[in-house]
C-alpha cells in the first residue's frame, strides 16, 4: 500500500480568503518574522516596514502607552500581538491597551498565548487614509466592540481618535489645549500636535499631568478593588 506524502500548507498570500482556523494553520508554517493579518476573512501580508513612516511613530506610541501602563496596575500594554476577534478577523495591531479580565476587561490571554476578545483601545500606524486600517479593519474593530481606536496616518501626519458610541465610531477632537483625553482610560491624555511634530518630551509631560489627576487615581483604586 502506497503512503501519500505529507503536503505542507501553501504560504499565506495577500488576498487569500480563509477561515481563522485555516489562517492560523498556514501562519504557523510561515517564516518567524512574517507579519500577516486576517481582516473580514481576507489575508493581508505586511510589506517591509519603513523607518520614518512606521518604525519611529510606532516607537513613540509604545513609549506613550508604556508610561501609562506602568502607572496603572490592572492595565496591559501590548506591541504587535495577534488578537482573535471573531471567526473572520485576527489582526495584529501595532499597539493596544487592555484591562485585565480579573478587573473587568473584555479580553483574555489564551492558553496558547494569544489575545482573545476585544481590547479596550487599539492603535495602528497607517500609510494613508486609503489603508485598510481606516476601512475594513475599522469596521471589524467597531463591530467587535473595541471602545477606542487611534490611527496615525504617517503620510498625511494625521491622527484620528475614534470612540465607540451606540455602535458607531465618533471622532474625538482635541480641546482648546490641543489634548484628547481617553474616556475608557482616565488620565490617558494625548498632546496631538506634539506627537505629530515628534516632540515626545511634551507628549510624556502632558501624559504625566493626566496620570496625576484625581480621575486616574480613582480609576486605579477601582481596578485594585476588583483584583
Amino acid at each position: 500500500m502506497s503512503i501519500s506524502p505529507t503536503v505542507s500548507p501553501p504560504p499565506l498570500e495577500s488576498g487569500d480568503r480563509l477561515t481563522r482556523i485555516e489562517y492560523e494553520r498556514r501562519y504557523q508554517q510561515m517564516p518567524e518574522k512574517t507579519k500577516a493579518e486576517l481582516i473580514e476573512g481576507v489575508v493581508y501580508v505586511a510589506s517591509p516596514v519603513r523607518a520614518n513612516r512606521h518604525g519611529r511613530p510606532h516607537a513613540k506610541i509604545i513609549t506613550w502607552l508604556g508610561m501609562y501602563g506602568v502607572a496603572t496596575p490592572g492595565v496591559d500594554v501590548q506591541d504587535n500581538t495577534t488578537v482573535r476577534l471573531d471567526t473572520d478577523n485576527e489582526p495584529q495591531p501595532d499597539a493596544l491597551l487592555r484591562i485585565e479580565p480579573e478587573v473587568g476587561g473584555n479580553s483574555r490571554i489564551t492558553e496558547d498565548d494569544y489575545i482573545e476578545g476585544a481590547p479596550e483601545l487599539i492603535v495602528e500606524v497607517a500609510a494613508s487614509s486609503a489603508s485598510y486600517d481606516l476601512n475594513d479593519k475599522l469596521n471589524a474593530y467597531r463591530r467587535n466592540g473595541v471602545q477606542e481606536y487611534i490611527v496615525w496616518q504617517s503620510y498625511e501626519n494625521r491622527i484620528d481618535w475614534f470612540r465607540l458610541e451606540a455602535g458607531r465610531y465618533i471622532s474625538l477632537e482635541p480641546d482648546e489645549a490641543g489634548i484628547i483625553r481617553s474616556r475608557v482610560f482616565p488620565g490617558l491624555w494625548l498632546a496631538v500636535n506634539a506627537l505629530r511634530e515628534g516632540n515626545l518630551a511634551e507628549v510624556l509631560a502632558v501624559l504625566q499631568q493626566g496620570i496625576q489627576t484625581a480621575e486616574h487615581q480613582a480609576f486605579v483604586q477601582g481596578l485594585n478593588s476588583q483584583a
